[in-house]
């Protein structure tokens, strides 16, 4: 699996006025509009990857040597799709879950939209998917495309990156990333600002780290995907 940035953040989470206001700088003063712009991208960087998501709207090609593997049942073998149990076993169900056989995550929510998804077929040409024969749950998180229901996804050519998925994630605009988010990024670039080198050297004084900074990002971590 590979995936690409097609198009960046056309902003960042955190404006350069944001920041100057953090660290009570001058907005006026030009002298470190070049360094903050950078630890800002830096800070955003370090949350996304914590998070493993993106904040500004981004697009992504994302790349499959093949589509999910199945049998007759949609789902690899070994594994039984929880639709498939037997009656008595789904009556003592509390709860639904979803058939989500031939499945696949697309990373870095919260997912906008599926734009694109080629393949290239058993005879080496390039085709492109007709969105009614797949189905895009961009509630969860991370999003998931899976065939539409009674269909499994094209055989492909035996050859890597076979699939292409293109993608558009993000909250949205700036406005949309939440607080508690902008708010690590603005404690991480205030720290990175005032420690510009890698290492900090004092004496006599006891540095303490703040233990409420990381779990800011918390409730925004994407932990596994399925």
């Amino acid at each position: 699996m590979g995936i690409r940035l097609t198009q960046a953040p056309a902003e960042e989470p955190v404006s350069l006025d944001e920041a100057k206001l953090h660290l009570n700088l001058d907005p006026a003063d030009t002298t470190w509009d070049v360094k903050l712009k950078s630890l800002i991208v830096a800070a955003r960087f370090h949350a996304e990857n914590v998070c493993r998501r993106v904040f500004v709207t981004q697009k992504y090609d994302l790349y499959l040597d093949a589509f999910p593997f199945y049998t007759y049942y949609g789902v690899i073998p070994g594994y039984v799709p929880v639709d498939q149990l037997p009656a008595a076993w789904m009556t003592m169900r509390n709860y639904a879950v979803r058939f989500r056989g031939s499945k696949i995550d697309i990373p870095f929510p919260r997912l906008q939209s599926v734009d694109e998804v080629t393949f290239t077929d058993s005879s080496g040409a390039v085709q492109t998917l007709d969105p009614s024969l797949y189905v895009v749950d961009n509630v969860s998180e991370p999003g998931v495309l899976t065939p539409k229901a009674g269909t499994y996804w094209p055989d492909t050519l035996n050859t890597t990156n076979a699939v292409k998925i293109s993608f558009t994630a993000g909250y949205g605009d700036a406005a949309d990333v939440p607080e508690g988010i902008k708010t690590w990024m603005l404690l991480r670039i205030g720290s990175l600002f005032e420690n510009r080198e890698e290492v900090s050297v004092a004496y006599r004084v006891t540095v303490q780290a703040l233990p409420y900074v990381d779990t800011l990002l918390d409730p925004y971590r994407i932990m596994g995907y399925a």
